[in-house]
């Protein structure tokens, strides 16, 4: 059948007839809200290249902070840990009064299983040269670099992962693209009892550009070097196949692309070949910062660009969002506002 008896204007005629077709639908539980929390601090800093972010002192803010989440329907928080000590090995990353490991007990003793806490498991923000693992010297004649030795990295994320685990995290994330990093954490886990402590894993996370405000936030660039040899080349969709398929093969509970908005079609790949798992997209710093920068110099309406935004991600497959929008995005949703501006 086709025009004039198929007309498919007919089904959007008005708000609530377009409304009830949708195929789309967004809430505030399907969000993840990422939370920096800083060692050293007694209140809340605002994060410059993050406009209405902050990093969060361990204490009484904090908790009202997350509350706030849980008041407007978002259930889960992903932490990241900003500590006052580096070093060579991350040492802070697995310190069981760690920033993230004292805030993830904090949480629990408030707020037990009304928040889902995730925590962040990489090393990049607690190691004094700024890479996501131990660094080792590499010489080929007079020719010496300094290169992240994949498999002693995965003994560390282990122990980050346990110190995790035992301060009652509900879910583990490791976000250092290491060779194995899934397989370790969960045979480590595993060993100490801590079976229903799931793993959601950055299975697919690019060597993206899209970083540069969270690399503020958290104080983590590197201070020689870059990241491409272990995060994934942009130019790669295959290769992210590949990445998922080892994690899910490893005990991945979550899958994960990061960032989302770039990769979009990399977020449909991933979905259709791995219907059966749950799938999270990273809607991430540059993609928030941008949004913001847009919208304070008035070229964009920032909640109408930030809900399509959002809404592109989860038709394309994600299950799960993780954003820096989930309080706003939130109060937008509760207001009707997905509902009168598609």
């Amino acid at each position: 059948m086709s025009f004039p008896r198929l007309r498919p204007r007919r089904l959007r005629k008005n708000l609530y007839l377009r409304d009830l077709v949708a195929e789309t639908r967004l809430s505030p539980r399907d969000f993840i809200y990422p939370i920096f929390v800083k060692e050293g601090i007694d209140k809340p800093e605002e994060i410059s290249a993050m406009p209405g972010q902050m990093r969060w002192p361990v204490g009484e803010e904090l908790v009202k902070h997350v509350q706030e989440a849980l008041d407007l329907g978002v259930r889960s928080v992903l932490l990241f840990g900003v500590p006052k000590h580096k070093d060579d090995l991350g040492s802070s990353a697995y310190d069981d009064q760690g920033v993230v490991q004292r805030a993830v007990r904090l949480l629990k003793k408030e707020l037990g299983d009304e928040v889902v806490v995730f925590t962040d498991v990489c090393l990049c923000h607690y190691t004094s040269h700024g890479h996501c693992g131990v660094l080792a010297k590499r010489c080929r004649g007079d020719l010496c670099e300094y290169v992240v030795d994949n498999d002693k990295t995965l003994e560390l994320l282990a122990k980050v992962a346990l110190s995790h685990a035992k301060a009652g995290a509900d879910v583990v994330a490791p976000s250092s693209m290491m060779d194995g990093m899934v397989l370790a954490i969960r045979e480590a886990l595993d060993k100490e009892g801590f079976t229903d402590v799931a793993i959601m894993s950055y299975a697919a996370k690019y060597a993206s550009a899209f970083y540069g405000p969270f690399r503020e936030a958290a104080s983590n660039a590197p201070q020689h070097g870059d990241r491409r040899t272990y995060q994934m080349d942009p130019r790669n969709g295959e290769e992210a196949l590949k990445e998922v398929m080892l994690d899910v093969k490893e005990g991945a509970d979550i899958l994960m692309v990061k960032p989302a908005l770039s990769y979009l079609d990399v977020i449909r790949r991933v979905r259709e070949a791995f219907p059966h798992y749950p799938l999270a997209a990273y809607n991430v710093s540059g993609e928030y910062s941008m949004v913001k920068a847009a919208a304070e110099k008035g070229l964009v309406d920032e909640k109408k660009i930030t809900l399509e935004i959002l809404h592109s991600i989860k038709r394309a497959g994600a299950n799960i969002i993780i954003t820096y929008h989930a309080l706003e995005a939130s109060r937008w949703l509760k207001e009707g506002l997905d509902l009168k501006m598609f």
